[in-house]
């Protein structure tokens, strides 16, 4: 037994190593199919990437979240449903309105009350997400879109979706 460690919680240490012993490995077959997943997202986040630092001076999240606060009421959330929204933890989060509240794009005010920050898309950050969306979407468009049968195209959404669904719930500090 470890040091540290009950009777419990070796328990539960070994019944896990004889979990992962017994998990069945990939047929060769989703092998290739996991790493073809592998490549994708290994390559398609870094060029969005690109033509985003190149167009704006932004990251993807940065773009995300400025995103999320073009599509809300006054262009206002609360920082807790941007995270959520954005796919960010609150961290994350707020190393991004950091650089955008230097850019001028966003600015943090108190919420209702004075409770709960909340952020705000400037009239600024509306225009310069005017200016870069063009080049996004055709972005977007050249390496996802275009080269997608309409069906592909359903099936990778509702393949997304399922696995995003799994790993939200899996996601660390959720109730």
């Amino acid at each position: 037994m470890m040091k540290g460690m009950d009777v419990d919680d070796q328990a539960a240490l070994d019944a896990a190593e004889r979990a992962a012993d017994d998990a069945p490995w990939l047929t060769p077959a989703q092998q290739q199919e996991w790493r073809a997943l592998v490549h994708l997202l290994a390559t398609l986040p870094p060029a969005l990437d690109a033509q985003l630092k190149r167009d704006a001076g932004l990251n993807f999240y940065e773009y995300q979240v400025l995103g999320v606060l073009a599509m809300a009421d006054d262009c206002t959330r609360g920082l807790s449903e941007l995270a959520i929204l954005s796919a960010g933890s609150p961290s994350r989060l707020s190393h991004a309105l950091t650089r955008l509240e230097k850019a001028g794009w966003v600015e943090r005010r108190p919420g209702d009350f004075g409770r709960r920050m909340q952020a705000r898309l400037t009239a600024a950050g509306q225009e310069m997400l005017d200016d870069v969306a063009p080049a996004h979407v055709r972005e977007a468009r050249r390496l996802v879109v275009d080269v997608l049968t309409p069906e592909q195209l359903t099936a990778l959404a509702e393949a997304a979706r399922a696995i995003t669904a799994v790993t939200h719930e899996e996601r660390p500090g959720r109730c």
